[in-house]
């Protein structure tokens, strides 16, 4: 199983506003919701997809829909009102979305995942972080030092070609830069699961020996890395 994560932004308002007509879809999972087990269960899959990720995209269509009637008729204070209240509300909805379509790709079963030995891949992870080791104790670390709710990502600077590891709150997307790889530090991804030990939901989603590993890059995508 691979994967080619690309580019993502949030599309500019007045943008989403005259699209409004096409709707957000909830993507399906690239692998069964029992694949992940035991790292992560099958009950945890089918709510966290099924029901977070389909609310995010549900009240993301919600909103640039009411959005889109404000454009056609604002001119009052009350349309600003209600334009600047929709900001906020398709800022996070559509962080959830961008975040979880990402989420379910840097997941794949054990039996499918590996990191490559040499290559563009395996020169930028020792370049940047020393060794693939010492990026997950690096991404691990961050997300351990998230207060409440959030995402730790691996991020790419096309700019001038490097990564960097980075944790934004609530659903924040990336903006900026290109998000390779994120892990959801949101409760709602491990409770029932691992309750409310964060740190051993981190140590078993990197296990790549009897569990799972993240993979975090496909070579495809990260071709000009080096």
């Amino acid at each position: 199983m691979r994967f080619t994560l690309r580019p993502l932004a949030l599309i500019g308002l007045a943008t989403l506003a005259t699209q409004a007509h096409a709707q957000y879809t909830l993507p399906p999972l690239p692998y069964a919701y029992d694949a992940l087990e035991p790292v992560i269960s099958k009950e945890i899959m089918t709510l966290h997809h099924d029901r977070h990720h389909a609310t995010y995209v549900r009240n993301l269509n919600a909103a640039t829909a009411e959005l889109a009637q404000v454009f056609a008729h604002q001119g009052s204070l009350m349309d600003l009102e209600r334009e600047i209240a929709l900001q906020s509300a398709i800022k996070f909805n559509g962080g959830g979305h961008i975040n979880h379509s990402l989420f379910w790709e840097s997941l794949t079963p054990v039996s499918n995942s590996s990191f490559p030995t040499s290559g563009p891949l395996k020169k930028a992870v020792d370049s940047q972080f020393g060794s693939l080791d010492a990026l997950k104790s690096t991404m691990t670390t961050n997300a351990l030092g998230i207060q409440g709710s959030g995402w730790s990502w691996l991020i790419y600077h096309p700019s001038n070609k490097t990564m960097e590891v980075v944790s934004t709150a609530d659903q924040d997307p990336v903006l900026g830069a290109t998000p390779l790889l994120g892990i959801d530090i949101w409760e709602h991804a491990y409770y029932l699961d691992y309750l409310n030990d964060k740190a051993s939901y981190l140590q078993h989603i990197w296990s790549g020996e009897l569990h799972l590993l993240l993979y975090p890059l496909s070579l495809s995508a990260y071709r000009d890395v080096s």
